[in-house]
């Protein structure tokens, strides 16, 4: 356990972000799982319009360094590859 007082603070801090990091990230893994399930079902509109929700919250992660901002460039690209299979 730490011994310092600056420690204890980094020990509280870390918790803290550590809590808003995960939830972050389970809502952004489950806004892409919900957008892949409707491209498998074909559901062309519906993906239409699930594809910005699941952009934003991947660009909200990468800014705040939740996720590497490459990989939410590439996840962005994934998923915009994938609705567009359905359109074309």
């Amino acid at each position: 356990m730490p011994t310092h007082k600056a420690t204890w603070k980094r020990l509280r801090q870390d918790k803290r972000r550590r809590a808003q990091n995960v939830t972050e990230k389970s809502r952004l893994r489950t806004s892409v799982k919900k957008l892949r399930a409707t491209c498998a079902e074909g559901d062309r509109e519906r993906a239409k319009e699930e594809l910005p929700g699941a952009t934003s919250l991947l660009d909200k992660a990468g800014k705040r360094r939740t996720i590497h901002p490459r990989t939410a460039a590439r996840k962005k690209s994934r998923l915009q590859r994938l609705v567009n299979k359905l359109s074309g």
